[in-house]
């Protein structure tokens, strides 16, 4: 998918800017911190915002595509799946995020899920002092 290799690269840049036209308004992303989903453009980009941030030497390993049933609607969308290794407060991540595209090739649901238990736990902490200090939480 040309839009998943954009995002990589705006990822590895860490250019904000540079993600915003590869999600739909309604974009939603599901969190392993959090139970319900950031939605919309705007808060998406906000939470990236912090991300960039707070990761320390992310860097994708690996990428799978294919097709996956999205959480909002259980109809099956292009997909891919980006691999990724990251350290945060010490702590070594190791991640996938699975993207579902539109019918225009824009991201409209995000879901990240990382490992081990103890990363989890200090991603959820730097990404709410992220969070709030943006004033977004």
């Amino acid at each position: 998918m040309e839009t998943a290799e954009r995002f990589r690269a705006a990822v590895e840049k860490r250019d904000l800017a540079a993600m915003e036209d590869l999600f739909t308004e309604d974009v939603r992303l599901y969190s392993p911190v959090k139970f319900v989903p950031f939605e919309g453009r705007p808060m998406v980009l906000g939470l990236f915002g912090v991300l960039l941030r707070v990761f320390e030497d992310f860097r994708y390993v690996g990428r799978f595509d294919g097709a996956a049933e999205t959480s909002a609607d259980g109809a099956e969308a292009p997909a891919e799946i980006l691999l990724f290794r990251a350290t945060v407060d010490g702590k070594e991540i190791h991640g996938i995020d699975l993207l579902h595209f539109d019918g225009e090739g824009r991201i409209k649901e995000f879901t990240v899920m990382v490992r081990p238990h103890s990363a989890v736990q200090a991603l959820g902490r730097a990404v709410l002092a992220g969070l709030v200090a943006e004033g977004l939480a």
